[in-house]
Formats: C-alpha cells, structure tokens, sequence
C-alpha cells in the first residue's frame, strides 16, 4: 500500500525559511505527479507547486520565486523548499502523488497526513 510521510513543518518568523519532505513508501509502478497542496483554516486545499512525470513544474502565483519543489524519482521523494514565508503561507501542508500502484496501470491519488506551518509576522 503507498504512503506519503512529511516532515518539515513547524513555527518560523517572517521571512525566514523551512523545507519540507515527502517520502513515499509502498510500490509504485508509474508516478505521474507529485507535488504539494496547502489548506488555511476556513479556506478550500490549493495547489501550492507539483512536478509532472516529465519534469515540468507548476507553481501557484503565491509563491513564485519564493519556494522550489524538487523530486527523485528513484528515492520516491519530493522536497518543498520555503523562502521568503509570509504570514499568508500559514496553513497546513500536504504531499500530493498521483500514481499507478504496483501490478496496476490505473492511477491513484494519494495524500499525506499534512504538516503544520505557522509563519508569525
């Protein structure tokens, strides 16, 4: 079964920095998209960057020149890395995979458990 860990989250002043990481465990036979999500209390989950399985990357307006999504493919990661954090960026983070699983063609989407970013200004 795939799983998607995170790790990286947390409380930093604005400004600064953090980096964020997903590993994805289980067997994947074809993965499409990877890439993180972000939800603010009382607001809907947007896309925050995704990289495509031909190593195009998509980043939200929000935060463009300001964070970095990177991948390997080999060691099942994906990495977001924050600069410039604003009090806006506060949310809860989520590692996104759009993925065939192991034995199928079908893909699937999987989602982390989400981590805390809190950006005090």
């Amino acid at each position: 079964q795939v799983q998607l860990v995170e790790s990286g989250g947390g409380l930093v002043q604005s400004g600064g920095s953090l980096r964020l990481s997903c590993v994805f465990t289980g067997s994947i036979s074809r993965m499409h998209v990877m890439g993180w999500y972000r939800q603010a209390p009382g607001k809907q989950r947007d896309l925050v960057a995704r990289i495509v399985s031909d190593g195009r990357t998509d980043y939200a307006d929000s935060v463009k020149g300001r964070f970095t999504i990177s991948g390997d493919k080999t060691k099942n990661t994906v990495v977001l890395q924050m600069n410039s954090l604003k009090p806006e960026d506060t949310a809860v983070y989520y590692c996104y995979l759009n993925a065939a699983p192991g034995g199928s063609s079908v893909p699937r989407i999987y989602w982390g458990q989400g981590t805390q970013v809190t950006v005090s200004s």
